[in-house]
């Protein structure tokens, strides 16, 4: 089978399409023949060793995946050869076919596209997480949400939609505002790329206050992080709850007289641990999301899929902040 392997620290020009045997299913495992892979930022990170999480290498990056189980080991129950599935790997899924734990499979629904399967669950179960166990989010209340045109961003804007709140998203240019108010958001407004001096910052503060409104956000959703984040804080609410949930711009430096002043809370988002630690409550949050996914109120927007051979190129667009909803590689026909 064809891998494509990161065999060295680096960016996505390191990536190398490799032959690999096809892997064998054990006891308690399935064999999936790989459809379609989605890009992460995660993705970015773990070939340049900078993610939490370390693989020996060679390793092909990729966490979450769609296709078709192609084996079944002894001792498997509920899955058979054929089925249409969705799996969580962590890493690994820029592989033809790839060895998964059924207990982290979920049935790709009828009518759904590879691509969509693989686009749902990463994104949506952190910002579900987020949403409702860190954040509290309650109806009538006001969502900023910063990186909004991302994947984990537009999630975020759907999902606090059908929570009842009202969403202002920001972003980084006019084509990702119309990608935000696709998707739901009430309000938007365009940042400029950091690095800001201290006017900029204050700038940037007095921007977001104007757009959350005079009572300030209730919630702060960051994927973002870097300069873009103590002017965020200052335009939360008293009480409000801000969200930690990545740092492609960088990791923040907050001054934290903001929190006393606001009696507010920064509220740290490891939705992987998450899942782990509590597996029962992280499958109660994945069937809403597939409820909500029939219903309408949600819908993966995948904007561009890229050829197995030019995977790096997806790994290469994500690291330069550039894309919009999800990226996805196609690995298999």
């Amino acid at each position: 089978m064809r891998a494509l392997l990161s065999t060295a620290p680096g960016g996505p020009e390191t990536l190398t399409l490799s032959e690999l045997p096809d892997p064998v299913a054990g006891r308690g495992q399935v064999v999936i023949a790989v459809k379609a892979c989605a890009i992460n930022f995660p993705d970015v990170l773990i070939i340049e060793d900078k993610y939490q999480f370390k693989p020996e290498r060679p390793f092909a990056p990729g966490g979450e995946i769609a296709g078709v189980i192609d084996a079944v080991g002894e001792g498997v129950e509920g899955w058979q050869v054929g089925d249409r599935v969705i799996a969580m790997l962590g890493h690994g899924g820029l592989c033809e076919k790839v060895i998964a734990d059924p207990a982290k499979l979920y049935r790709l629904p009828e009518g759904r596209s590879f691509a969509e399967g693989a686009s749902l669950i990463l994104t949506y179960g952190t910002t579900i997480h987020a949403l409702l166990d860190r954040g509290h989010i309650a109806a009538g209340q006001t969502l900023l949400v910063l990186g909004a045109a991302g994947g984990v961003g537009l999630a975020a804007i759907e999902l606090g939609k059908a929570f009842g709140a009202r969403v202002v998203a920001a972003v980084s240019s006019d084509e990702k505002a119309a990608a935000a108010r696709d998707a739901g958001a009430d309000e938007t407004l365009v940042y400029a790329r950091a690095p800001f001096d201290k006017d900029q910052s204050k700038a940037l503060a007095e921007q977001f206050k104007a757009a959350v409104g005079k009572g300030g956000a209730d919630v702060i959703y960051d994927p973002v992080g870097g300069d873009y984040a103590e002017p965020a804080l200052r335009s939360i609410a008293w009480e409000g709850r801000y969200l930690v949930v990545g740092f492609p711009a960088g990791i923040p430096r907050l001054p934290l007289n903001l929190t006393l002043l606001k009696s507010c809370d920064v509220c740290g988002v490891f939705w992987g641990a998450f899942a782990a630690r509590d597996p029962k409550a992280n499958q109660a949050h994945i069937e809403t999301l597939f409820a909500l996914w029939k219903d309408g109120k949600i819908a993966p927007r995948v904007t561009e899929v890229f050829a197995f051979e030019e995977g790096g190129k997806a790994i290469a667009k994500m690291a330069a902040r550039n894309a919009i909803g999800k990226l996805v590689v196609e690995v298999g026909r």
